[in-house]
């Protein structure tokens, strides 16, 4: 089932990537906001990223949205599946500083998980969060995931922790 491309929150809209997003993404990209993520990077590599992230729609069906606040990208978050054997991931990101502590990052996962655990049924998310990413970790927690202490971490975050995200039971 293809997900929905755009979702709306009490104070947010999730949508698709656009060219007017390319600037604040890659002024994240090369931050020190990234140091959790394998960057900062460079300016190359920031745009391979943002078309991974374009192209991943087209491809799969589905991937992640823009965190939208009032017309403006602040972030992005949802799914995304770079293996055909592995589960999709949700991620999340606020691209600034300025952005943080106001609840955004958790409103945009737990809408996106409502959509694509409730509505789309999937059986199956991860999330992966270094583990001294407090930030993320408090995210991962608020969206009740549940740690995997089972789970191997990746070569390309050997430091991070495994959230499984479930269906809640009816």
């Amino acid at each position: 089932m293809i997900a929905a491309t755009h979702l709306k929150t009490e104070r947010l809209t999730l949508r698709p990537i656009a060219a007017e997003d390319l600037d604040a993404f890659r002024a994240y990209c090369l931050s020190d906001r990234t140091q959790f993520v394998g960057g900062p990077t460079d300016s190359i590599r920031a745009f391979e990223k943002f078309a991974a992230m374009a192209g991943h729609w087209p491809l799969r069906g589905f991937g992640r949205y823009v965190i939208d606040l009032d017309g403006h990208g602040i972030g992005h978050a949802g799914p995304m599946q770079l293996d055909d054997n592995d589960v999709p991931e949700l991620t999340w990101s606020l691209w600034s500083k300025d952005v943080e502590g106001q609840g955004y990052a958790t409103e945009a996962v737990l809408c996106i998980l409502d959509h694509v655990l409730n509505d789309l049924r999937w059986t199956d998310l991860i999330a992966r969060v270094h583990h001294d990413n407090v930030a993320s970790l408090a995210v991962a927690r608020r969206a009740n995931g549940m740690l995997d202490t089972q789970a191997a971490a990746p070569d390309w975050l050997p430091q991070s922790v495994t959230f499984r995200f479930f269906q809640e039971a009816a």
